[in-house]
């Protein structure tokens, strides 16, 4: 095991060296200048090519694009990616400011998601082809078929016209207001929740009835054992594989899925920094949170395998 988990770790090197290499080539190749932009929305009027080669003096966009690329590698290493082209402020102090907010909406996001995925799907793979598993899968499909922002922007409609309530402006954080906190990040982790545990209940549900055919399901109910005991130890452990399998796929879209959120609820996190990041065209910070995102999915794979032997015991890493 310990060697298993060396050679994973060995191998974020170069999954994180291809990753920042990919998104400093796309950056480089697409339309747009930072030094236009910043110079733009300081509204001097009349753009003058001495101020342009001046700023990007200053910000060392005239360098070579390898000096680029190894100034800002080197610095990741050292835990300092430079300083934001248009704020002028070090990116790890944004990023450290921003990324308990991403972390926390997607913490809530996963447990509201598997809250409601694990009981509706189990529930609906014991009642087949009732109306409880008839309404599950209704609520399923619905889930999947609409995408998380505009399943967001209604909530904040109904709310508004329903109960003439809006989540508070200005985020508070979680030891600072926990009930502010908690308001303005529920609705947001109840959109991405619904679409995820969509995805999730219906694995759970197929599963789940694959596993109450098998031999040994049938062994258990003929010795008189509870249904609680029969589902949870021995049906819901052994479905689960696949099941954890998935959610660490949907990490991705997770952190995919914040970005838009926190842009609809106006949430001051990563997602939302990295989107404006890009209309600024500001590339040490779009790189630097592109490489942190890719790292947590690493991360959350690695976690995934780990979890494999757990639920199954005869899974060895050699």
């Amino acid at each position: 095991m310990r060697q298993y988990l060396i050679r994973r770790l060995l191998l974020f090197i170069p999954l994180l060296v291809g990753v920042s290499l990919i998104i400093f080539a796309i950056l480089r190749i697409i339309p747009g200048d930072v030094a236009m932009v910043i110079l733009g929305a300081g509204g001097e009027g009349q753009i003058t090519e001495e101020a342009l080669n001046a700023l990007r003096e200053e910000l060392g966009l005239n360098r070579p694009l390898h000096v680029q690329y190894l100034t800002w590698a080197i610095g990741i290493l050292r835990l300092d990616a430079g300083n934001s082209l248009y704020t002028g402020k070090p990116v790890f102090e944004e990023i450290a400011r921003r990324f308990p907010l991403t972390l926390e909406l997607a913490s809530l996001t996963v447990v509201v998601s598997l809250l409601i995925a694990i009981p509706v799907g189990v529930v609906s793979a014991l009642r087949q082809d009732t109306w409880v598993d008839y309404i599950f899968r209704v609520v399923t499909v619905g889930g999947i078929a609409m995408p998380t922002f505009w399943t967001g922007t209604l909530i904040i409609l109904f709310m508004v016209l329903w109960f003439h309530w809006m989540p508070p402006l200005g985020f508070a954080g979680l030891f600072d207001d926990p009930s502010k906190n908690l308001q303005q990040l529920i609705w947001p982790a109840m959109a991405m929740g619904y679409f995820q545990s969509a995805v999730v209940g219906r694995m759970t549900r197929s599963c789940t009835l694959e596993v109450l055919r098998q031999d040994y399901i049938r062994t258990a109910w003929s010795k008189g054992l509870r249904e609680r005991v029969v589902v949870i130890r021995h049906a819901l452990k052994n479905a689960l594989l696949p099941i954890v399998t998935l959610i660490g796929i949907e990490v991705a879209t997770l952190l995919g899925g914040t970005v838009v959120m926190e842009t609809v609820f106006v949430l001051p996190g990563m997602g939302s920094n990295l989107v404006d990041s890009i209309y600024r065209r500001d590339y040490p910070m779009i790189q630097t949170i592109i490489v942190l995102f890719s790292f947590v999915v690493a991360v959350v794979n690695l976690m995934v395998d780990i979890v494999y032997g757990w639920l199954d015991p005869r899974i060895r890493y050699t």
